[in-house]
């Protein structure tokens, strides 16, 4: 009989380089509507909600929700082997850095200046400076507009646990704190029958800068991954949430084109 090969460890990850994420955001730019595709920020922290669910989610499951929010089918004509290959190769990234908690970079962009008004226009006039500092007075305080950034990341992730909620049927004091985290920078209206989220929300500080802010979104998810794939430690009552850093947090990326 011959002798056993031995066990070889599995290939390194290799994550997308920025060329590859534009590649992929013009991919997803390219599915015909009516369909709704993803961003890639959007992407990302859909990506994340999946990762986070106490069983594995089929890829087949997941996979039609990036071209379309609602999963609806690709025209036949449409190839999707190459926007399915880069999205497969940052699932893996994620799931490496999850699996041993470690940070990770989420795919946040910074906003263009005056993105926030309709015209683009934005407005600099003493009294509209004057009134925003009226606003946040009146708020108890609020996060810096950079941090809205974050918005679209926040809204994959939730999107995703709402298209597969084990995650959210598992211990709710667990995870009301790492919800928050995320929610807060969602609109209360959108929180329905979630009194206990909405007052965890309201005790926090809000992120100094978009920095902060993406820092919460990394802590949130592994504290989460804590709740649905815990390690070992974790189980035996170990610390939870702590989060390896293995290169510097940039917090950020430019603005797409």
């Amino acid at each position: 009989m011959p002798p056993s090969r031995p066990l070889q460890a599995p290939p390194p990850v290799q994550p997308l380089s920025e060329r590859e994420m534009d590649d992929l955001q013009s991919l997803l730019d390219r599915v015909p509507a009516p369909l709704e595709p993803l961003d890639v920020s959007m992407l990302d922290g859909f990506l994340c909600g999946v990762l986070v669910q106490p069983t594995r989610v089929p890829d087949a499951q997941w996979l039609p929700h990036i071209t379309d929010a609602d999963g609806r089918a690709l025209p036949a004509r449409f190839n999707a082997t190459a926007l399915h290959a880069l999205a497969l190769r940052r699932y893996a990234e994620l799931n490496e850095a999850i699996s041993k908690r470690d940070w990770f970079d989420p795919w946040v962009f910074e906003l263009d200046g005056g993105e926030g008004d309709e015209d683009g226009s934005g407005d600099d006039s003493e009294d509209s400076k004057e009134s925003d500092r009226n606003d946040d007075d009146e708020a108890g305080g609020l996060a810096p507009p950079e941090v809205a950034a974050v918005y679209p990341w926040v809204a994959g992730f939730a999107t995703a646990v709402e298209l597969f909620p084990a995650l959210m049927r598992m211990n709710a004091k667990q995870l009301t704190e790492p919800l928050a985290l995320l929610y807060r920078h969602l609109d209360a209206e959108d929180l329905e029958d979630a009194d206990d989220l909405l007052e965890e929300i309201e005790s926090l500080e809000p992120p100094a800068d978009l920095s902060e802010a993406v820092e919460g979104l990394v802590r949130a998810t592994l504290l989460l991954a804590d709740v649905g794939r815990p390690l070992p430690n974790v189980l035996m009552g170990g610390a939870r949430g702590q989060v390896r850093r293995t290169g510097p947090p940039r917090g950020s990326r430019g603005p797409r084109r």
